[in-house]
């Protein structure tokens, strides 16, 4: 069955980094692409970045130019490098297989002083 496994979440100080990670398994990984969600209590869950197979990347406006999604197709893994957080920024991440209901657990981000 499919899996998608998210790690790299914890607390973090305004201004600091955080690398998220997520190993896929029982899907053909290099043909599908692949996105990080988040939500923050109270708030729908949205669209952080995504990632095609060809590696063509979209990023929320929120996080244009502090975020980088990056895949590693050989390790089935995809990526979101985080800098410059801000506490708005704090929310569970969710990795998924775009487009369908493969969803990883979550893992939380909090950024705070």
């Amino acid at each position: 069955q499919v899996q998608l496994v998210e790690s790299g979440g914890g607390l973090v100080q305004p201004g600091g980094s955080l690398r998220l990670s997520c190993a896929a398994s029982g899907i053909i990984f290099s043909r599908n692409a692949m996105a990080w969600y988040r939500q923050a209590p109270g708030n729908e869950r949205e669209l952080v970045a995504s990632i095609t197979r060809f590696a063509s990347t979209n990023y929320a406006d929120s996080v244009k130019g502090r975020f980088t999604i990056s895949r590693d197709n050989a390790k089935n893994t995809v990526s979101l490098q985080m800098d410059s957080l801000k506490p708005e920024d704090t929310a569970v991440y969710y990795c998924r297989v775009q487009w369908t209901d493969y969803w990883g657990q979550g893992t939380q981000v909090t950024v705070s002083s």
